[in-house]
């Protein structure tokens, strides 16, 4: 497929496309889920329970986030680059929290877990972006309720966001493009499942190493995020067809 069929592209990104920005992972073995449980930090039951204690995790992962260092690697900006230049539709899918692909220059872009910088309201629903810490005596900036807020990111037991319009563009698209995701977390993991069922486009993986779902790729190529992406992208848009 090259620029004049012009068709819809899906990417899928995981943790493996920010850590090379800096950024921990989740599920390495040297991850966050390493050292901290996640039933102490990532459900509703764990924010019920101690809700000092989850936001001050998410408050450390943010101030993290926003440290000068941390900025979008050369797999953000081709990404970035491909949505800029390609004359289809680039959806970009992203399991991250992180917001380096807005960084990057990414606009059509679902984050399916929520997002750190944004704040969500228990008591009117309201989503705010949130850049500061967050704790029992903040207040909302719709209906200045205090004690309601939570960070804006999907835990687990929740829902991702925006699922419906995820499968409706697997199910239409030419290329699946998944990048730096273990393949072990549902229902991302799933997607490309989603593709292969649909029988029209081609699905590459780009990755480290193997995920648990490589061998469901027609093509797997895998090597630092920050090489392969780039490289995939110039390829692919140099090509003619």
């Amino acid at each position: 497929m090259g620029q004049r069929s012009a068709g819809r592209i899906v990417i899928l990104t995981g943790a493996g496309i920010s850590k090379e920005s800096g950024l921990d992972t989740f599920r390495d073995a040297d991850g966050i889920w390493a050292r901290v449980r996640l039933e102490d930090v990532a459900t509703p039951e764990a924010f019920a329970r101690d809700p000092a204690t989850v936001h001050a995790f998410y408050n450390a992962r943010r101030q993290g986030l926003l440290a000068e260092s941390v900025q979008p690697n050369p797999a953000h900006l081709a990404l970035a680059r491909l949505e800029a230049e390609w004359p289809g539709e680039v959806l970009l899918v992203t399991q991250n929290i992180d917001d380096l692909h807005e960084r990057a220059g990414s606009r059509n872009l679902i984050h399916m877990h929520g997002e750190i910088l944004k704040g969500r309201c228990l008591a009117c629903g309201a989503v705010s972006a949130w850049r500061e810490d967050m704790t029992l005596e903040s207040r909302c900036r719709r209906c200045e309720a205090a004690g309601y807020l939570r960070v804006d990111v999907v835990w687990f037991g929740e829902l991702p966001y925006q699922m419906e319009r995820i499968y409706a563009a697997l199910e239409a698209c030419d290329l699946f493009v998944s990048i730096g995701t273990s393949g072990v977390v549902y229902p991302a993991a799933g997607f490309v499942e989603a593709v292969r069922s649909s029988g029209r486009a081609h699905s590459v993986e780009l990755n480290l190493e193997p995920s648990d779902r490589h061998s469901a790729f027609a093509e797997r190529i895998y090597g630092p995020a920050s090489e392969v992406v780039p490289s995939f992208v110039e390829r692919f848009l140099s090509e003619p067809g």
